[in-house]
């Protein structure tokens, strides 16, 4: 079995064994916040996806300053490996590894399966709240390659200069459903996808206990369903970039194409703009 294109999955037995390494910092993110509070992997920090990575007023992140202030009143340097694990599968545990390779913080690791897989691997957890001394971290660079906005998502449109991928549910694609119930809703105007995009669930990426599939069976299933097809870049999106973010992490990181982008204005920026082209064809 050929082994992923860069080394950044840990273990989780890997996670346990360096619980006491001051090199490493571990971080939560889930989308419901609440679930840190109940318990975490010990010495593990708790970000609230909303309230701390995200900007108070605009529909945007941090910027780099406050990114970076954040990180350091939570005791992260430019010197530690962050690991990062969450619910839901990862998705914003990969969206918040995703934040810090757009911040050029590269010494990141995502842990290979969520915070479920490993409370039921019956391995350590808490709820004290670590308190590490305030470090210094300042953001190296801004990497706006692997960033897509509007422009670059309206330039795709149909397919000819990239291929875009539909991380959602095959109901969000279709139009059935606006936002899957349950879900984070940041309310869109309408229901459908992007012209030109292939639906490829994030899910299908992924075993039943939230780790990846092996690098082989990834190529087959993205080269199959049209995202991998010879050098054309590839444009990632879902309802709010978290789930895209995932699968950004599979096609980037694991799979070694260095031309996708996440978009993570996704359908929530696309389904409110006026007057672009929409599809509701499965």
């Amino acid at each position: 079995m050929a082994a992923y294109a860069k080394d950044v999955l840990v273990e989780t037995h890997w996670v346990e064994d360096h619980l006491d390494d001051e090199s490493i910092r571990v971080v939560e993110v889930d989308e419901n916040p609440a679930l840190y509070a109940e318990t975490h992997i010990p010495g593990a920090i708790g970000f609230d996806w909303k309230k701390d990575l995200q900007d108070p007023v605009r529909r945007s992140f941090l910027g780099p300053e406050d990114f970076g202030a954040l990180m350091g009143e939570h005791g992260i340097s430019n010197d530690h490996t962050v690991v990062l694990y969450g619910d839901r599968n990862n998705w914003f545990a990969a969206y918040t590894y995703w934040y810090f390779q757009f911040y050029g913080h590269t010494n990141v690791r995502l842990m290979n399966g969520p915070r479920e897989k490993w409370i039921s691997e019956s391995r350590p957890t808490t709820q004290d709240v670590p308190q590490y001394a305030a470090a210094t971290f300042a953001v190296p660079s801004q990497d706006d390659a692997i960033r897509a906005r509007r422009e670059h998502v309206l330039d795709a449109v149909g397919g000819s200069s990239h291929r875009l991928v539909d991380v959602r549910s095959p109901q969000e694609f279709s139009g059935e459903l606006i936002a899957m119930p349950g879900y984070e809703q940041e309310g869109a105007q309408r229901g459908g996808h992007i012209p030109g995009a292939k639906s490829v669930p994030w899910a299908q990426a992924v075993r039943e206990d939230g780790t990846f599939k092996p690098r082989d069976e990834l190529e087959e299933l993205y080269t199959t369903k049209g995202v991998i097809d010879g050098a054309a870049p590839i444009i990632a999106y879902c309802r709010i970039g978290e789930r895209s973010a995932h699968t950004w992490f599979v096609l980037h990181e694991l799979l070694g194409r260095d031309d996708v982008r996440n978009y993570d204005g996704s359908w929530t920026e696309y389904g409110n703009l006026v007057d672009v082209p929409i599809e509701k064809d499965v």
